[in-house]
């Protein structure tokens, strides 16, 4: 089963709603009465139950007290919050530029013990080379009309957190599928050395390093959306628009489970390396 990358974000979001336009039928007003009560229009009451509108703190405590349950309202208040604070638009996340977003997560990963990383897109940012970040943090700050473009800065930044990768008491279980191997995003000298980085960080203790082949036979799980898992606790999923953070242990579990289908798939070894240098001949 694929996982929806927004589903946490989503699905709470919906948990809110479903919950308000409970207590307006259990109270046994229509959505017009409701509205009367809140003092707004019909619309909005309509808006917020179809997940549509996110209520806001006294949106919510307006409906509580209205429907007779007023006792709920804090409980909901946290729900609510919770469920918009999952769904963080990169706009906001960058507003400070890339090289500060890199900064921001550097203490985060020095606390994290055990990474699952899976790619189906591009070599994950543990593993960039400077030449390959800069491309890709370039792409990212054009793509975005950053009013400032610090790729440069940013990438330097990311090899500096990457660093993690060498220090003790921490495991990289990482997975990739082998299209990432021939996804060209920076110029041929810089893809090479790239690809080399992987043939060394392959051969790290640290690091266990799966290739998923193209020509996998029968596939268990198809590919799926690019995830990292942090100790158990936490999955971040990298959209268009959005960074989605799920922490929910239902969900986590089920990406654990997808993660595993996907590792097993996967060749390590001479057999990894043996893919990885037949990408490094096809550049030339």
């Amino acid at each position: 089963m694929s996982v929806s990358p927004s589903s946490s974000a989503q699905a709470a979001r919906e948990a809110v709603a479903r919950r308000l336009r409970e207590l307006r039928k259990e109270a046994g007003l229509t959505i017009v009465q409701l509205a009367a009560a809140c003092r707004w229009h019909h619309s909005k009451t309509s808006r917020i139950e179809n997940a549509l509108q996110s209520p806001t703190t006294t949106d919510i405590r307006l409906w509580c007290s209205a429907t007779g349950a007023a006792d709920q309202a804090q409980d909901l208040i946290v729900q609510s919050l919770n469920a918009e604070s999952m769904y963080r638009e990169w706009r906001h996340q960058v507003r400070a530029g890339l090289k500060h977003l890199q900064d921001s997560v550097a203490q985060f990963y020095r606390d994290t013990q055990l990474f699952r990383v899976y790619s189906s897109t591009i070599v994950p940012g543990l593993l960039q080379t400077e030449g390959y970040a800069a491309a890709v943090l370039r792409t990212a700050a054009r793509f975005r009309d950053l009013p400032i473009d610090d790729s440069a800065e940013a990438a330097r930044a990311r090899v500096e957190r990457s660093r993690v990768i060498h220090e003790q008491g921490h495991r990289f279980v990482i997975v990739l599928e082998e299209s990432v191997l021939h996804c060209q995003m920076a110029d041929a000298d810089a893809m090479a050395a790239q690809l080399g980085n992987l043939l060394s960080a392959g051969a790290l203790p640290a690091v266990s390093l799966g290739i998923i082949p193209m020509a996998t036979a029968e596939r268990r799980q198809w590919p799926e959306e690019t995830f990292q898992v942090y100790d158990d606790q936490l999955v971040s999923v990298e959209l268009v628009s959005a960074e989605v953070k799920v922490t929910q242990p239902s969900e986590v579990a089920l990406y654990l489970k997808t993660f595993e289908e996907l590792r097993s798939m996967a060749v390590y070894g001479a057999e990894a390396r043996a893919l990885i240098l037949r990408a490094i001949e096809a550049l030339h």
